[in-house]
């Protein structure tokens, strides 16, 4: 299973959340994130992002900015977009219905999450831990729901 995190710059939200993912989920998944713009290229994500990682001992310090590539639709099983404006980003470039159902709005998964998960960037390190704390719950249920997809396919 290819997993991608898509936020706008792939600095904050994103990097945090493919850090998250990555060590909750088996070695066997690959998780990877961009942003829908290139505002950032092959930057590190912001340094408070890895801070309040690290504080979790998640290190994502060597993740590196990228922007969203319409080969990305034929490379990841899901693409989990941060908030509305990137999920009609990436909606807008879907090339058929397969691209489309791949996408979906991350907070979806976790009915106790809000509507969507907020940019911290032009915030202070208190935003990036709440985020930190809405991505660590809505990853906890994805990683529960690949779990009990995986036992029911063993079955």
């Amino acid at each position: 299973m290819k997993i991608l995190m898509v936020c706008l710059g792939n600095i904050c939200r994103s990097p945090m959340a493919e850090g998250i993912l990555r060590s909750k989920l088996p070695e066997d998944f690959v998780v990877d994130s961009a942003g829908t713009a290139n505002y950032h290229e092959n930057q590190k994500p912001d340094k408070r992002a890895i801070e309040v990682c690290k504080n979790h001992g998640i290190d994502i310090s060597t993740l590196r900015g990228r922007q969203f590539k319409l080969s990305d639709f034929d490379e990841f099983d899901r693409i989990y977009v941060m908030d509305h404006a990137n999920y009609s980003d990436i909606i807008y470039q879907v090339r058929k219905e397969s691209d489309k159902k791949k996408v979906k709005l991350i907070t979806a998964e976790d009915t106790n999450s809000p509507n969507h998960i907020s940019d911290p960037y032009y915030g202070e390190i208190e935003d990036f831990e709440k985020i930190y704390r809405q991505l660590d719950s809505v990853c906890t249920v994805i990683t529960e729901k690949f779990a009990k997809e995986n036992s029911l396919q063993n079955a």
